[in-house]
């Protein structure tokens, strides 16, 4: 994806406000021209999380006119160790699409990084929902709601080189969506008091052709993945424009490492300690841009 030139403000000088719809198209012709951009944040005025939002409501309804579903949401920026990198200071969520979730095997999957802005990998915890959870359920009675469990791969991109945005700009850009990698698919409600012990105190290491570039825990996650699936219900209750989870939803509850770079050639494996997932062995290649 280039970023020889990066695209100005379509609809004046820096500071003049922006509509929702035209961050989204902007966004969406970013990628499908695979092309940077500078954030929004920075040539627009008014560029809000409820802005950013409604922009993505737009994104959306176009990816859905054009044959794309919704089939649950990421969370974005959970693991607050990563804050700082990022000056980010707090999760935000987008839509994953039938397009962009593929389930991997544990060892010899593959995926292709074509397209992709400056992609970095990151190793997750993903939740497939049996029915629609409430926010003020317990932990318990969360996972009650919960079908299976899963390791899984997100890529996330940034269409704003150097990954240099503001939350804003995150959330009007796909929450940085790429692809969402699920591993193998566990029966949640097998060993229910064993899932609660071990997703709150999880560890894994995040390695990149046999070597270890990164440690995490569970608790990096907003203190666990199923704290941060009732953080994404707390966000969706507050925003009435969004669609509420609903049963049959997927849900990916943020990276439990760093978000690593990554290029074509590379392997890339986890190893989980204190939790009944199998790690993950991914191999990235970089595969054929279609026309």
């Amino acid at each position: 994806m280039s970023t020889d030139h990066l695209t100005e403000a379509a609809d004046g000088p820096a500071g003049v406000p922006a509509s929702a719809d035209a961050l989204a198209a902007e966004a969406l012709a970013a990628v499908a021209q695979r092309r940077q951009i500078a954030p929004f944040s920075a040539r627009y005025a008014g560029v809000d999380l409820a802005l950013a939002y409604r922009a993505a409501a737009s994104i959306r309804a176009t990816r859905m006119a054009r044959g794309e579903t919704p089939v649950g949401r990421k969370i974005g920026f959970t693991n607050r160790t990563i804050w700082a990198e990022y000056d980010v200071w707090a999760p935000i969520w987008g839509d994953v699409y039938d397009s962009t979730v593929h389930d991997i095997p544990a060892t010899g999957g593959s995926f292709s990084l074509a397209g992709l802005a400056e992609p970095r990998i990151e190793p997750e915890i993903v939740f497939g929902l049996a029915r629609a959870p409430a926010v003020d359920m317990d932990d318990a009675a969360l996972l009650g709601c919960i079908d299976w469990v899963a390791h899984g791969f997100e890529i996330v991109q940034s269409i704003f080189p150097g990954w240099k945005f503001a939350a804003p700009d995150t959330v009007a850009a796909f929450g940085l969506h790429g692809a969402l990698l699920i591993g193998p698919r566990h029966s949640a409600a097998a060993g229910a008091a064993a899932w609660l012990a071990s997703l709150a105190s999880f560890e894994i290491d995040l390695c990149c052709d046999g070597v270890v570039v990164d440690r995490g825990h569970a608790a990096n996650v907003l203190g666990g993945p199923l704290s941060a699936l009732r953080h994404l219900l707390q966000g969706l209750a507050q925003d009435g424009a969004q669609a509420p989870l609903a049963a049959g939803d997927i849900v990916t509850t943020g990276t439990v490492t760093r978000a690593m770079p990554v290029a074509a050639g590379q392997v890339w494996q986890t190893v989980l300690r204190g939790l009944a997932l199998p790690g993950l062995e991914l191999r990235l290649n970089s595969g054929v841009l279609s026309a």
